[in-house]
């Protein structure tokens, strides 16, 4: 274990986070164990986005076993390499394909959650703009052209996509706000372009544009974004969705269908090589993939792009190179360096300040793997969660021993809910029915 102190900021929002049973935004670094090969797969996506590539992976696991923790370390590394990540959870008023504004929603979370190396907790937006406006103007002093000139050349190449022509002049009407000190131009173009206009007659009036981004231009418009983070000096685009679980959940299968169809065409593009900088992790349960009546697989061209290597399953071993990847479960081992981990974080980093000797980490797991069989290290953040309990109620009371506690800990098993979400009435069509700078695998 390293010698290096935690700074106390950073320890209280990890441990606050895992308690509650969510993943932190800092310091994920530190507890971070396993998946060696998953990672490995994801980082070599990095790598093909940064390179003018495209990614779609499926990040599947069970509910508690760590997806959105993998999402972020994922992220984490995205923005390591230089690429621009978004994230969002799906939820009823969030989802991919609508007709009354969900997939609008959805956008303007993704584009509020932009981040970027420099402001790794979102809210990059305007930075990014403004870096492109700071290389147009470094061009412009090299070859002696007019910056607007420059800016123009610049984005000719996003003139040509669905929705470019409006993007442009968005930009442009930014970078006009810029010289003129007109703060209230500038604040438009970013409402603009995080699609927080619901009416063309407001951004008309507000910018001189005719369209703004919809519900039905959700798609063309990240295509757009991914190539003006590149023309910013960025690698590319990450997307990250996560809480997929939550388009099963539609009562409606026109809806449904609706959705998965979207999905389908995000596939197509990324595996034909068709979208460029551009890569998707999308963030699901088993059922959410597998549930032949109304998950992916109930949509029969979606079926037989994720279905697995026939091949790999014969052999026996996993195909990381598939769209659709299954989370492996975390080892008794790697559940124990996670463990000592977590102590290490709980003690600011300062092995003298440990309130557990080791041998009580083991005899934590065992009463786990006694009380919940093997779901401690299927379904870890409960486990998580009872043993920083432990150590808050040792932290406060020094006279209680840990082998005291330890056979009182209870933990409850993973429980998804079940309930679906009724999103009739929401849409016409349903009324049928720079922290991981030294991170190293």
């Amino acid at each position: 274990m390293t010698g290096k102190k935690i700074r106390a900021k950073e320890r209280d929002a990890i441990i606050q986070s895992l308690k509650a049973g969510v993943t932190p935004k800092v310091g994920i670094q530190h507890i971070q164990v396993g998946r060696i090969n998953e990672l490995r797969a994801l980082i070599s996506d990095i790598e093909r986005v940064a390179d003018g590539g495209s990614a779609f992976r499926l990040i599947i696991g069970e509910y508690g076993s760590g997806k959105t923790f993998f999402l972020s370390v994922v992220r984490a590394i995205a923005l390591e390499r230089k690429l621009v990540t978004v994230n969002a959870d799906l939820s009823p008023d969030r989802r991919i394909q609508a007709s009354s504004g969900q997939a609008r929603n959805l956008y303007s979370e993704l584009m509020r959650n932009l981040s970027t190396r420099n402001k790794p907790d979102g809210n990059g937006l305007a930075s990014v703009v403004e870096r492109f406006i700071t290389e147009a103007r470094k061009q412009a002093d090299s070859t002696g052209e007019a910056i607007s000139d420059v800016i123009q050349d610049k984005l000719a190449e996003l003139t040509e996509l669905v929705g470019g022509y409006d993007f442009a002049k968005v930009i442009e009407a930014y970078w006009r706000g810029h010289e003129e000190d007109n703060d209230e131009l500038k604040v438009n173009a970013i409402r603009w372009l995080r699609a927080e206009y619901s009416a063309k007659t407001d951004a008309r009036r507000d910018l001189g544009v005719r369209t703004i981004i919809s519900d039905a231009s959700f798609y063309d418009a990240l295509k757009i974004m991914s190539l003006f983070v590149r023309q910013a000096g960025y690698q590319g685009l990450l997307v990250n969705l996560d809480e997929m679980v939550n388009l099963y959940k539609l009562n409606s299968t026109q809806a449904r269908q609706a959705n998965y169809e979207q999905i389908l065409r995000i596939l197509n593009d990324c595996l034909q090589g068709t979208a460029e900088h551009l890569g998707f992790l999308l963030g699901g349960t088993p059922e959410f993939l597998l549930d032949p009546r109304k998950g992916l697989y109930s949509y029969d061209a979606l079926q037989t792009r994720l279905a697995d290597n026939s091949f790999a399953k014969q052999a026996g071993v996993i195909d990381y190179s598939s769209p659709a990847l299954h989370l492996a479960s975390l080892t008794p081992e790697e559940l124990y360096i996670l463990l000592k981990n977590l102590r290490h974080v709980y003690a600011g980093g300062d092995e003298a300040e440990y309130l557990v000797p080791d041998e009580s980490l083991q005899a934590f797991l065992q009463h786990c793997s006694q009380t919940i069989g093997d779901a401690y290290f299927r379904t870890p953040r409960n486990t998580i969660k009872a043993f920083l309990d432990m150590l808050a109620v040792i932290d406060q009371n020094p006279a209680i021993s840990w082998d005291q506690l330890i056979n009182s800990v209870s933990i409850d098993p993973e429980m998804p809910s079940d309930m679906d979400i009724d999103m009739s009435g929401m849409d016409e069509e349903d009324e049928d029915e720079d922290e991981l700078a030294d991170f190293r695998l």
